[in-house]
């Protein structure tokens, strides 16, 4: 191997190492569900996860929707560039993404869905329904799973399809009732206007007043989310390696169940099961179904 490309391989293996520790701080639950995967894959989960949660961070970050729209810009621009552009090898977490597509194959126009979704994150338009709710979901959150999926073992994918595709959308549904508290704090709203109507809670909601048409409509979607957690349990075939990749999703019943416990202010308080109790479901679930 010659010096350029021993210097290369150093690089990269150094922004992998970044994805890792970033996943490590900002998704902890990823970073655990990773370790169930096989060695030589941990690398590239912990890169498709670093880049999904610094996309997911970008409204946080900026103080206008424009300055969110250009870094959206800036990873469209390093997706479309040559593999060996500086730009992108200057990122740690852009390099490693870029590595880990061009690897295992996945394609690039899903990630242009993922940026585009997250367009929505910007501004403080609300939610329309909660099919477009869903379709945010499944760019959001259950591409990355799938594409974690492809990078463990991509023969195994078409098997699990269906439970990606349904794991995806109820551990979208869980983060985004979660992180209510912050969302209504940055001007989100992710609550589908079609769900709040039903249960007559608009006003409510504007007012951020627990009330039991609010409850009510928090208990639809969370309802949704167990629908979607058991289908994609009952959808998985096999006991492929794949698998691994539905783990962060074994987390939906405890968080489910701490919003449900009495006294939780869904405006206030944020769900967070003991780690120890995270941590132990995790394991019980690589020993099993993966779900």
């Amino acid at each position: 191997m010659d010096d350029a490309a021993t210097k290369r391989e150093t690089e990269l293996a150094d922004h992998y190492r970044h994805c890792e520790a970033a996943l490590r701080e900002q998704e902890l639950d990823l970073w655990l569900a990773s370790l169930f995967a096989p060695a030589s894959a941990r690398p590239h989960l912990h890169a498709i996860g670093a880049f999904a949660a610094e996309i997911a961070s970008v409204r946080a970050r900026v103080s206008q929707p424009i300055l969110g729209e250009m870094r959206l810009r800036w990873w469209y621009d390093s997706l479309e560039a040559a593999t060996d552009s500086e730009a992108a090898r200057a990122h740690p977490i852009a390099d490693a993404l870029i590595d880990t597509l061009d690897r295992h194959a996945i394609a690039r126009e899903e990630v242009v869905d993922l940026l585009e979704a997250h367009s929505f994150d910007l501004y403080d338009e609300p939610m329309e329904s909660l099919e477009a709710l869903e379709t945010y979901c499944d760019r959001v959150f259950g591409a990355p799973m799938r594409w974690r999926a492809i990078a463990i073992d991509a023969q195994d994918v078409s098997r699990q399809e269906d439970a990606l595709r349904d794991a995806g959308r109820a551990l979208g549904l869980t983060t985004i009732l979660r992180a209510l508290p912050r969302h209504l704090a940055q001007g989100q709203r992710f609550l589908p206007v079609d769900v709040l109507a039903r249960h007559r809670a608009d006003g409510d909601f504007a007012e951020t007043e627990a009330t039991p048409a609010i409850a009510g409509a928090l208990a639809e979607l969370r309802g949704k989310a167990r629908d979607y957690f058991d289908k994609a349990r009952r959808a998985v075939r096999g006991d492929g390696p794949a698998r691994a990749a539905l783990l962060p999703a074994a987390l939906i019943p405890l968080y489910l169940g701490e919003m449900e416990r009495k006294g939780f202010d869904p405006f206030r308080s944020i769900a967070e099961p003991a780690q120890w109790r995270r941590q132990w479901r995790l394991w019980r679930a690589a020993r099993g179904r993966g779900i």
